[in-house]
């Protein structure tokens, strides 16, 4: 690929651009979300309901670590995407290294804090006790692999920022092969269960985390400029000044969702096992609307880095049209194949609580998922341009409203409150980033920081 194939993004028509870049994120975050689906469709249909639950109750907490991960990584690749666009290769390759070794040293740590304190965390969350060995389980696996998980993810975004998306969709289809082929030899043929499941995802992720690290090294080689250092404390600083607002919006988020995890465990395990199931099915949906999030942040970058403020308002704007594609297709597809979809989470012996509250919440957030694709892309503009204070209210309000609501109506009037809570908080962070967007202040910044 040469250089000017590399800048698609600030030279080709919005539309071209932004599917040609974000059309492989999305199979590739497809095929990432089927590392836990795997996980939960082997272990739900081969060792049962409760071992169903054991890896949904798992996963809430496991999202914070992930959400870190990937707040990290989009913050960082958004310097990336700026000095790429500037074609300031030098200062590029400094933020890279420096990213890579800093989010290595936070993994470990964040692996070791996870081994000391997760049964106590997840007591709190009042995690059944007929599912909290397994749930332990999975998590002690999954915290050792930690680092390979924080590697991949900044790579990816990496990957992403330099215009080359298409790598981390080819790690992601060989990784995620190998995940189900590993899923169905231990928990099927060895009979290892949740154990197994959770080796099989370590074993996947650490073989594409060194494999993608080897690719990107390749590719850093093939702009010959040298940094002369590895680790700059100036690049880590304005590496925090965007990454820290993503860490904080993407972990705080995902511990909102432990509270909301903890109401629906007092439910008890077969609406859990519903929930769970439902809950996968959502992250696999909302992948395109996150896709085209990530697609504009980076969109966005290159361009105010090149100095092309009107090809951002005019990607913004093709942005809603397929955005509006994308949840037009999920709402017909979820209103028709909700029964086959959650039941393909159960074994026969599945109870008919787990299928009801799987197929009623899938059937609900249907209809609103246009929502959190006008989200993502009104923050992917906002955060590309680094105007992180208006998205990190946005992004808490969010969370406060689904917290808030869920927490104090579903006790009171059932489970279905934890779901109905979602579009609300969805649509007032996609209104208060969109008055942000109007103000025009994303301009601004970028032409404080040119000097002009």
């Amino acid at each position: 690929m040469t250089r000017m194939d590399k800048e698609y993004l600030i030279r080709e028509r919005p539309l071209k651009a932004l599917l040609f870049f974000a059309f492989p994120m999305i199979i590739g975050n497809l095929f990432q979300q089927f590392y836990t689906m795997a996980d939960s469709v082997i272990v739900g249909r081969f060792v049962g309901e409760n071992a169903l639950a054991a890896v949904g109750a798992s996963y809430s907490l496991t999202n914070v670590f992930i959400s870190i991960a990937i707040g990290g990584g989009v913050g960082a690749s958004v310097i990336v995407s700026q000095t790429f666009g500037r074609r300031d290769y030098r200062t590029m390759k400094r933020s890279v290294s420096t990213a890579l070794l800093s989010f290595l040293g936070i993994s470990i740590l964040l692996g070791a804090a996870g081994l000391v304190f997760s049964t106590s965390i997840m007591e709190m969350l009042r995690t059944p006790s007929n599912i909290m060995g397994d749930a332990m389980t999975y998590l002690n696996i999954y915290f050792i692999g930690l680092p390979f998980l924080f590697m991949y993810n900044v790579l990816s975004a990496m990957f992403n920022a330099l215009g080359r998306s298409r790598i981390p969709l080819y790690l992601l289809i060989f990784s995620s092969v190998l995940n189900v082929a590993l899923d169905l030899y231990m928990v099927v043929s060895l009979h290892m269960g949740v154990a197994g499941a959770a080796w099989a995802t370590l074993i996947a992720q650490g073989v594409s985390a060194v494999i993608s690290f080897c690719l990107f090294l390749r590719e850093l080689w093939s702009h010959p400029e040298k940094t002369g250092v590895c680790f700059d404390f100036a690049e880590l600083r304005n590496m925090t000044r965007i990454a820290l607002p993503s860490i904080l919006q993407q972990s705080t988020v995902s511990i909102g969702m432990m509270l909301v995890q903890s109401v629906v465990n007092s439910f008890g395990s077969e609406m859990l096992a519903g929930y769970s199931a439902a809950m996968r099915i959502e992250s696999i949906a909302i992948v395109p609307m996150a896709a085209m999030g990530n697609a504009i942040s980076s969109y966005a970058a290159q361009n105010i880095g090149a100095g092309e403020l009107e090809r951002v308002k005019k990607g913004y704007h093709t942005s809603y049209g397929i955005v509006a594609v994308f949840a037009a297709i999920l709402c017909v597809v979820l209103q028709l194949f909700s029964v086959p979809i959650i039941s393909m989470f159960l074994d026969k012996d599945g109870t008919q609580v787990a299928l009801d509250t799987g197929i009623r919440c899938i059937r609900f957030m249907g209809w609103f998922f246009v929502m959190i694709g006008l989200k993502m892309i009104t923050d992917g503009v906002l955060r590309g341009a680094g105007d992180m204070t208006m998205f990190t209210v946005a992004n808490l309000v969010n969370l406060g409203l689904r917290v808030v609501l869920a927490v104090t109506l579903a006790p009171r009037f059932g489970i279905h409150m934890v779901w109905m809570a979602v579009p609300i908080g969805w649509t007032a962070n996609y209104l208060i980033s969109f008055l942000e967007y109007r103000t025009g202040k994303w301009k601004r910044i970028h032409l404080q920081k040119s000097g002009l």
